[in-house]
């Protein structure tokens, strides 16, 4: 295979492409090692970023010596452009997706750029449809080569303004531009359009047409404060995990990029999370993106009509919103720094997360008052589904961090039941809705006495991560956020001094100490991400600014060259889990508005 896969690359060396359908990663190295066709949870087609023998990647690299790269993107966009820089030349690879108007399938342009110098490069095209599990064939057109696997997964053409030749089912060649010229290619599906010959005047309005998309999309943002450009980056990765088609939102591009190296927790995140998704509801609308809180807003209307086997609603979908996501080990290859298994699928959909609940009514009650009211049937499908979480709060679950150690009585999972409860609430007397409301506020009220008599520790001066338990797990940060308790309470304050003393890192958080194996599975994990931002606004909210700044400005230096994060980061820094994660960015965008805010003076606005 070629040099461009020949050795597992670093997480946080890649940028991300995409066009909300679909999402390719492409390292500095100019090798394009991850991509899923034709949508988000597809089989991949290139995935040299968890093999590098196998796995596949479309690499374009320069012949220079003494060469180094740099990425960027183009301001405000999503266009990724990769250098090469040496003393003997300088070229570009501006990669980017065409945004379409309407649902046409995903295409991958590579537009390569002489500056300075006349250089050779090394083109590879190595496909390896379905996981690397399907043959395929490669064949000569006069304007192409068509990638045709076998069986039902659909062809992909490769179209270049250069000659191409293929052998063996892949592209490898070399070629030769001199300063101005340029070289485009297109990896796209079998079309008509595909064998007659690239129309330059087409690519460039592709170019701009994309740029346009990107530029126009972002400025929409209200956000005027500090760490403007990390917002607003956070904010365009969000949108390019959203699906432009049904309004749902993916956690992670990836799968099976582990959590530890080595171990055994990886996990495939190309799913909609009911929580991940009601949090970028909550982002999109704080910066001021209505189109896009409207769009999930009508897929979550179509969830709140299909019962699940445990409840009413399940804790995640495919991105059409059908429910099941069953999990497999693809033994076929060699696991990111060959960590096994490699899975895709997720078990996790079978699940009882009762936290989920709480999430969804925050975010219909935060769209409803910036937004428009709930229709009547909406209301009378939430009432229903907050009966059955009336019957149910008080059960065992598994929790937000989907263990497999068994369910036990989870705080997290009580205080979102709590939430979902005071939403309701709010939410009828807000908007004038049909009662009664008495049975929502002797659940909210139960809830409020369980979690203050059965999950605060005397001894330990904290609230603890299930009831019986001993230990902390960070997602009690977000009891603030959710208003369930004042940010300057005794009990609050004692909590957050435990969480920072046992679970915290200089800047970086961990979810819990997997002390006794609560999630079942063995091993470790890095800090998770999320949870450091987390912590960074529990901080601000607790009137500690200074310190949740400084904490904020470290945390940002963990950011890949790019602003992108992965789930986790190892206490050397490295990215681990998969990457980019939503999640994190939602956390990053709540804690940079939040603490910009408190730092102007102005906490009390009405996102905090």
């Amino acid at each position: 295979m070629g040099e461009a896969a020949a050795e597992f690359q670093p997480i946080e060396n890649y940028g991300v492409i995409g066009d909300m359908s679909s999402i390719a990663l492409v390292c500095a190295t100019g090798s394009i090692d991850f991509f899923c066709y034709p949508r988000f949870d597809s089989p991949s087609v290139f995935a040299a970023l968890l093999d590098p023998a196998q796995g596949g990647f479309f690499c374009i690299q320069a012949d220079l010596k003494n060469s180094h790269t740099k990425q960027l993107y183009l301001p405000d966009t999503n266009v990724l452009l990769t250098r090469f820089l040496s003393e003997d030349g300088i070229a570009e690879i501006a990669d980017f997706m065409p945004v379409f108007k309407h649902n046409q399938s995903s295409r991958i342009v590579r537009r390569l750029h002489v500056i300075q110098g006349q250089i050779t490069f090394r083109l590879e095209c190595h496909p390896r449809f379905d996981y690397a599990r399907t043959r395929h064939t490669a064949r000569q057109t006069k304007h192409c080569v068509v990638f045709q696997p076998e069986g039902d997964q659909p062809a992909l053409t490769l179209q270049a303004t250069v000659p191409l030749e293929h052998t063996d089912g892949h592209v490898k060649q070399s070629f030769t531009l001199k300063a101005g010229e340029t070289a485009t290619f297109v990896l796209g599906p079998d079309s008509p359009e595909a064998h007659a010959p690239l129309d330059a005047a087409l690519l460039e309005t592709w170019f701009q047409d994309t740029l346009h998309y990107w530029r126009s999309w972002i400025a929409q943002s209200n956000y005027t404060g500090r760490w403007r450009e990390m917002v607003n980056r956070s904010a365009l990765l969000l949108k390019l995990l959203t699906d432009r088609e049904y309004g749902s939102i993916v956690a992670a591009p990836t799968f099976a990029l582990p959590e530890e190296i080595g171990g055994e927790r990886n996990w495939d995140y190309r799913y909609t999370w009911l929580r991940d998704s009601s949090f970028t509801l909550y982002a999109m609308m704080r910066l001021g993106f209505v189109e896009e809180a409207a769009q999930f807003q009508r897929w979550i209307h179509d969830r709140l009509n299909y019962d699940s086997p445990l409840g009413p609603l399940q804790v995640l979908y495919r991105i059409d919103g059908s429910q099941e996501t069953p999990e497999t080990v693809l033994d076929n290859l060699r696991g990111y720094m060959d960590s096994k298994p490699v899975r895709v699928g997720n078990a996790a959909y079978d699940q009882l997360q009762l936290d989920i609940y709480g999430e969804l009514m925050d975010a219909i009650y935060l769209a409803n008052k910036y937004g428009d009211a709930s229709s009547h049937d909406d209301w009378e499908n939430e009432k229903r589904v907050l009966r059955w979480l009336a019957d149910n709060w008080n059960r065992e679950d598994d929790g937000i961090w989907e263990v497999r150690g068994g369910r036990k009585h989870f705080l997290h999972s009580r205080l979102m039941c709590w939430v979902a409860f005071d939403r309701a609430v709010r939410l009828g007397s807000k908007r004038s809705f049909a009662g009664p409301f008495g049975w929502m506020e002797e659940a909210r009220d139960a809830i409020s006495d369980d979690i203050h008599n059965n999950f605060w520790d005397e001894e330990r001066k904290a609230f603890v991560q299930y009831k019986g338990g001993k230990d902390l797990d960070a997602s009690v940060l977000l009891m603030p956020m959710m208003r369930f308790i004042s940010p300057s309470d005794p009990r609050w304050l004692s909590t957050l001094d435990a969480i920072e003393r046992e679970l915290t890192v200089d800047t970086l958080v961990y979810r819990y100490r997997n002390q006794g194996q609560i999630d079942g599975i063995p091993g470790g994990e890095g800090s998770f991400t999320a949870c450091s931002f987390w912590f960074i606004e529990a901080l601000a909210r607790s009137h500690q600014t200074t310190k949740a700044r400084l904490l904020f400005e470290k945390m940002l230096g963990y950011a890949n060259h790019l602003g992108l994060y992965s789930e986790e980061i190892g206490l050397n820094g490295t990215h681990l889990g998969n990457f980019p994660q939503a999640l994190t960015h939602l956390a990053l965008i709540s804690a940079a508005t939040y603490l910009d805010r408190a730092l102007s003076g102005d906490s009390k606005g009405p996102w905090s």
